[in-house]
């Protein structure tokens, strides 16, 4: 038997790093393994060459598609034909679903290559239907959640609870987060707020002018309050001109001026030094819930995809916080109430009573599998399970 060829697809930092964990378990069980496909820098730290920038993907919302559609599809079109014609042996598609299941339904049409999705989609809180739709041309998902295993194999495929990587990635110490205070000036930071308006330029473009008038109000409540965003490498230069017209300046940490290793230590001890967060809804959620850091959530989409999604969404949050451990103590801004008002004040009510949520916070970590096997080592013997 030869090298075992996986052709991975991420097109967001977080499947980056649900990507690099899986690549790293696939070569922990067959070291004989090659990659190709697309992917961000911890996929090409683990040897994938990509096949173009992961950041042309990272689009969320059906107006902010639009102006991209004939790019993306061409995309979608080269990626499953480049897929057909490399034939590996499993295509892992990761979270991105809208160009990840366009690029499976396309491969399946011109082959039979297994086919594995990372990432199953949200359809416990909106659009149930999609499971039946993915069905079609996913042959195994790879759950993030505990609960999500069920609405898969309602719909004939294979599910695999794999638990999240950031239930198990270690964390910074108290004495590095002290030592990181200390190099930017911040000991005396009093709250030192994270900032994290998110990884996509959409996003950024949308929530920064209310996150920086937001922080400004803040600021002048908590006058020893200070702040730090850690930039994603693929938006750095966005996040920096986004925040040029803020009235109080954060720290920016860009990871583009260090080593990848060297700026995961940093953005982790900014994680654990911070004494709250405000952060764009998602994923990131999971990282400050690792951290005990206490977040307030905000998002907003532009008003024509508010429209379209408000009519699908069958929940009352969209922290995964509050949906893992089936609560509301994470503080949400969304939709129509995102506004310098509301995020002020669920900031500074935060600040206040920063406590409520660890509890919360050290559950979902349990429920992820923290104190258990790596997750991508997880993924990695499930697929391996699946090709077998």
């Amino acid at each position: 038997m030869g090298a075992l060829r996986v052709f991975s697809v991420a097109g967001e930092p977080s499947g980056d790093a649900l990507g690099g964990a899986l690549m790293a378990g696939l070569i922990t069980l067959v070291p004989d393994v090659c990659f190709d496909g697309i992917g961000g820098p911890l996929m090409q730290a683990r040897g994938l060459s990509s096949r173009f920038d992961m950041s042309e993907l990272s689009v969320m919302g059906i107006a902010e598609v639009l102006p991209k559609y004939r790019h993306l599809k061409r995309r979608i079109a080269q990626t499953a034909q480049e897929v057909i014609d490399t034939r590996p042996d499993v295509l892992i598609t990761i979270d991105s679903p809208d160009f990840s299941l366009r690029v499976a339904k396309l491969v399946k049409a011109g082959s039979n290559i297994r086919t594995v999705h990372y990432v199953a989609p949200t359809v416990w809180a909106w659009r149930p239907g999609r499971a039946r739709k993915m069905a079609q041309v996913i042959d195994h998902v790879l759950a993030l959640f505990p609960f999500e295993p069920p609405f898969m194999t309602a719909e004939g495929m294979a599910c695999d609870f794999v638990g999240h990587p950031a239930a198990t990635v270690s964390q910074a110490t108290e004495t590095e987060a002290a030592e990181f205070r200390a190099k930017h000036g911040l000991a005396e930071a009093a709250p030192l707020v994270l900032v994290l308006p998110g990884s996509r330029r959409g996003e950024i473009s949308r929530m920064s002018p209310v996150f920086g008038a937001a922080l400004a109000q803040v600021a002048k409540d908590q006058p020893g309050m200070r702040m730090v965003l850690p930039a994603a490498q693929a938006v750095a230069d966005n996040v920096k001109e986004q925040v040029k017209s803020w009235p109080y300046q954060p720290i920016i940490l860009d990871p583009r001026e260090k080593t990848l290793a060297d700026g995961l230590v940093e953005k982790r001890a900014a994680f654990r030094a911070a004494d709250v967060a405000l952060a764009t809804s998602g994923t990131v959620a999971l990282e400050l819930a690792a951290a005990n850091t206490p977040m307030v959530s905000a998002f907003d989409l532009h008003w024509l995809s508010r429209a379209i999604i408000n009519r699908m969404v069958t929940t009352d949050t969209g922290s995964l916080i509050n949906h893992v451990t089936d609560s509301r103590v994470v503080p949400e801004v969304i939709g129509k109430d995102f506004n310098v008002s509301y995020v002020s004040a669920a900031l500074n009510l935060l600040i206040e009573h920063p406590t409520g949520q660890l509890a919360a916070m050290h559950k979902t970590m349990d429920a992820l599998g923290r104190g258990g096997e790596d997750p991508g080592l997880r993924a990695a013997r499930a697929v391996m399970a699946g090709l077998s």
